[in-house]
């Protein structure tokens, strides 16, 4: 028998502190990483088609060439070369920003953070894509916001279905903080915010006063190699950019950066100095240097193609091997295909049968704040091998399919049919 723990600590806790869980994501990562285990649940880069021989040729030439700069503090606002370099990357993107109009942070989860921090008192309404990105769900329940979700399609967020939860909020005499939204192969979902949706996503923050919180990480892992305008660059006066280097360089050097209006960036500066004082300058002059010396964009091109073709292998495999009445995204890039099971069957429910099976998914509620995503999941076919890929998406199939000719025995439904 388990001996249950109480915490002698709850009650010196702050409030916002109470019912602080782990994310679905992290308390599978112990399991998924085990060798039997094909994982397509964590959204980890495959940092193993870097070149390690010329990333150690940049990290030898910092230490030899900064070594005394690389070891010593930062400024709060991240380094100044860097943030120059950050900003070539935006023009990759089609997206002219100043160096100084950057603040550098751990991560793109840092900036999310500090955004969260300072916007959000509690009980504040913050406005996210259903499904959205776990991190930010973290963030914002970390201060205590109430996230109201906006439903999104294969084309993204439905501008129409902003409208009616704005009249909703108006009519219950409430506001939103702020809109969050990744509007480039999102994740979980993998579709992008059409150009038509992204003129009617600015036209209508202008009209509700509202302001956009952009989350690009996956920007340049477009499979096409196309780019749309990023909503910064049509409203940069309501728009919070959020970039990082986690997906296109590494999730190692935890650079990511945040582009905002001045009187937000001077904030956010001030907030990330309480935080940590500085950003590591080591992976700060490491990142500038890669990105100064290194065919990075050709780097990039290669995870392009190499994220192509194992989703393309996910796909092909889905389409072989799941029931009929099984439907699931097709991704425009990034890292994740979301996957609706059929009616009435609880993807929470199904991975301990998954796992069993040797094979992992995160359930789809992990990405809603308000308990939805029963029958949805999460695939991501950034980190396997294309065969490990369609391995495990035998695996799961094979659960699915049993899991539905179970249901049909004991509910008499005969309208069920498998492919095989």
């Amino acid at each position: 028998m388990t001996e249950v723990r109480l915490d002698p600590y709850q009650g010196r806790y702050a409030r916002r502190a109470r019912g602080m869980t782990a994310s679905e994501i992290r308390a599978l990562f112990a399991v998924a990483t085990r060798p039997e285990i094909v994982s397509l649940a964590g959204g980890m880069p495959y940092t193993a088609a870097l070149d390690n021989e010329a990333v150690a040729a940049v990290t030898t030439a910092v230490l030899r060439d900064q070594g005394a700069a690389a070891l010593q503090y930062g400024g709060g606002q991240g380094l100044e070369a860097l943030r120059v370099r950050l900003a070539d990357v935006m023009t990759a993107e089609h997206l002219d920003a100043n160096p100084d109009d950057l603040v550098v942070t751990n991560g793109g989860q840092q900036a999310l953070d500090l955004i969260s921090r300072l916007f959000l008192n509690p009980g504040d309404i913050v406005l996210a894509e259903g499904p959205a990105y776990v991190g930010a769900l973290g963030a914002f329940s970390a201060y205590q916001g109430h996230v109201v979700h906006i439903d999104m399609d294969e084309h993204g967020l439905i501008p129409e279905a902003l409208d009616d939860t704005m009249a909703a909020l108006q009519h219950a005499g409430r506001a939103a903080k702020f809109l969050y939204t990744v509007p480039n192969h999102q994740n979980p979902a993998g579709v992008s915010l059409s150009m038509a949706r992204r003129e009617a996503l600015v036209e209508r923050a202008a009209r509700y006063d509202l302001l956009l919180v952009e989350d690009n990480p996956y920007g340049l892992l477009d499979f096409k190699g196309e780019q749309l305008p990023c909503l910064h660059t049509m409203a940069p006066e309501r728009v919070i950019y959020l970039g990082t280097l986690s997906k296109i360089f590494s999730p190692g050097i935890r650079i990511g950066w945040a582009v905002a209006p001045a009187p937000i960036r001077t904030k956010l500066t001030l907030l990330k100095e309480t935080a940590d004082l500085s950003q590591s300058n080591l992976t700060q002059y490491v990142a500038e240097r890669w990105l100064a010396t290194q065919p990075w964009l050709d780097q990039v091109a290669r995870f392009r193609e190499l994220y192509r073709e194992r989703c393309d292998a996910m796909l092909e495999e889905l389409t072989r091997q799941l029931p009929n009445d099984c439907s699931w995204s097709i991704p425009t890039g990034g890292f994740f295909v979301w996957l609706r099971l059929p009616d009435g069957m609880d993807s929470k429910e199904l991975l301990p049968s998954a796992l069993n099976a040797r094979v992992a998914y995160v359930p789809g509620r992990a990405f809603y704040a308000d308990g939805s995503g029963g029958s949805e999941m999460r695939l991501s076919f950034c980190f396997p091998t294309s065969e490990r890929i369609r391995e495990g998406v035998r695996r799961l199939a094979t659960v699915i399919r049993d899991q539905d000719a179970l249901r049909a025995a004991l509910y008499g439904d005969t309208t069920r049919r498998s492919s095989s």
